[in-house]
């Protein structure tokens, strides 16, 4: 009876499992038809997009995009018209043996950024030797965010070398994971970009003519910006962050990190010899100053660096509480109001403005607004800044010349010493203070305003006033 039997259990079992593959199947194809997807070329023109940056030339052809190298112009970007935050992005491409490209996402052209250069995250389109395709290069900052440098042979294995090729690319929160041909490749965490338009490069050949006429190609370009963390796939790759930390190309230009993201080393109490024992907290690779009710240097007061500064380029990454006020300083004399409140000096303005009454306050309308070089200049032509997540500033002090950037838009600038300088100064409440903000240098300060504040990245680079 079983030896009977046997032939018609097994045809019942593989009539089980051919239904269960063809269920998966279509279950498969129904997932995919239900994703949002939304086409980024029409496979006919280039309509959407536009060009910046050099003049390499883009054409539309038999549903690609083409891109096309041209003698001694520099590296050219075709982008998206729209901005993307968070997304899914799927792409194929096909590159010449010999060429260098990229796609660029959540990136940036202004004006007051060296000359509308595009800037931001790129991944990386690398044919040579290297076989780094599917890492992660910061255009015109950083450099090499995740290089792939034999950490994943699998990825460097997967390109297929005058092939078509395709990326996964997903942009969600601070975390960008790319696939090349279904192999995943990188995993970063960083939130340097929120926001910004997607392009597509052919990098420059400057005088190399026997590069003249290569392509790099493009095409099914769509992308999920509907809920993209729905359709969000996992990835065996450890996640790579960038939170204290200098990037190989930042080391090379002399940027210093003013916190490890362990200690306090580097830094001390405004009014101490060393640094203070209660009132902030170092977790997590994060400073915080403490929340202690709002009182200007009440709890563990200011902290100062026990260097000081003069002409030099700052970053501070910071993430402010709701109705919070602080500040980042420079040009700091320790040695003045001794007493009550912060030590003096030059400050980068950190406030909650729809929720802190400081926002409408001031000697001068607006300037003591988020940004603002504190009651002397308002700062102007800011990114909406988010309270509870990380901002960025940037301050840069060169032969008297300052600048006051916010999540990569510069804000304010103004001339130490001037003439309107001056005048400034002596219509605000530092008019009590002879030479205020003129000294030769300074010490750096991150304020306790009373309000909890967290700082993290913090790094300086000395500035040569003579070199333009």
């Amino acid at each position: 009876m079983k030896t009977k039997n046997k032939p018609k259990q097994l045809r019942i079992v593989a009539n089980l499992i051919y239904t269960g593959l063809v269920l998966l199947i279509i279950c498969s194809e129904t997932t995919m038809a239900g994703e949002p997807w939304k086409t980024l070329f029409d496979g006919e023109s280039l309509q959407g997009w536009v060009q910046r940056g050099g003049k390499a030339r883009y054409t539309a052809e038999d549903g690609q995009i083409i891109g096309t190298t041209v003698f001694r112009t520099p590296n050219s970007f075709l982008c998206t018209e729209a901005a993307y935050s968070d997304f899914i992005l799927e792409v194929d491409f096909k590159v010449a043996a010999t060429m260098n490209s990229g796609i660029q996402i959540r990136s940036n052209s202004y004006p007051e950024y060296r000359r509308s250069v595009v800037h931001g995250y790129q991944i990386e389109i690398d044919p040579s030797e290297r076989s780094w395709t599917g890492g992660i290069y910061e255009e015109s900052l950083r450099g090499w965010l995740y290089p792939l440098d034999n950490n994943n042979v699998e990825a460097q294995k997967a390109f297929k070398q005058q092939q078509w090729n395709r990326f996964r690319i997903e942009a969600i929160g601070d975390t960008i994971k790319t696939w090349l041909n279904d192999v995943p490749a990188a995993h970063l965490i960083d939130d340097m970009k929120r926001e910004g338009f997607i392009a597509l490069q052919v990098h420059g050949i400057g005088k190399n003519k026997e590069k003249q006429g290569q392509t790099v190609r493009w095409r099914n370009i769509r992308i999920i910006t509907d809920n993209p963390l729905k359709y969000s796939r996992p990835t065996p790759i450890a996640p790579r962050d960038m939170f204290n930390k200098l990037t190989s190309k930042e080391k090379a230009a002399g940027w210093k990190l003013l916190f490890d993201g362990k200690t306090s080393k580097g830094w001390r109490g405004a009014k101490l010899d060393h640094f203070p024992e209660f009132g902030w907290e170092i977790k997590d690779g994060i400073l915080t100053v403490l929340e202690s009710g709002g009182d200007e240097s009440k709890n563990g007061g200011d902290i100062v660096t026990i260097d000081k500064y003069s002409d030099f380029e700052l970053w501070v990454d910071f993430k402010i509480t709701a109705g919070a006020n602080s500040g980042i300083k420079y040009f700091v004399n320790t040695s003045l109001n001794k007493g009550q409140g912060s030590a003096i000096g030059l400050e980068y303005q950190l406030l909650d403005d729809q929720r802190h009454p400081d926002a409408k306050k001031g000697s001068h309308q607006g300037s003591r607004t988020l940004a603002s070089l504190y009651d002397l200049i308002k700062a102007e032509n800011k990114h909406p800044s988010l309270i509870g997540q990380w901002n960025h500033a940037r301050i840069s002090s060169k032969a008297n010349h300052v600048e006051h950037w916010l999540n990569g838009r510069k804000v304010l600038e103004y001339e130490r010493k001037s003439d309107h300088f001056r005048k400034l100064v002596a219509e605000s409440k530092y008019k009590i203070w002879p030479g205020f903000g003129e000294a030769v240098q300074g010490n750096i300060l991150l304020q306790d305003h009373g309000n909890r504040v967290s700082f993290r990245n913090i790094k300086i680079r000395l500035l040569d006033k003579n070199k333009k």
